[in-house]
C-alpha cells in the first residue's frame, strides 16, 4: 500500500498561484521535493543526506554571492 504524500509549498514561493514553486512532502524516513510545474518529477532523499548536502553547500559558498 503506497502512502499518499501531503505536499506543502515553500514559504519562499510567495502567495501567488503560479507554477514556479518548490514543494516538500515527508514520511518518517524520507523527504520528497518537486517543482510545482513538473509534479511528476520527484527527488527523494533522507533527512541525513539532505543535511550533508546543505552543509557542503554552505561550507563552500562564496561570501557576498547568492
Amino acid at each position: 500500500m503506497a502512502t499518499r504524500l501531503k505536499w506543502q509549498k515553500s514559504s519562499f514561493s510567495g502567495g501567488g498561484e503560479g507554477n514556479d514553486c518548490l514543494e516538500l512532502a515527508s514520511t518518517p524516513t524520507t523527504l520528497h521535493l518537486r517543482e510545482s510545474d513538473t509534479p511528476t518529477t520527484v527527488l527523494t532523499t533522507t533527512p541525513t543526506t539532505l543535511a550533508h548536502l546543505l552543509a557542503g553547500i554552505r561550507a563552500h559558498a562564496v561570501p557576498g554571492q547568492a
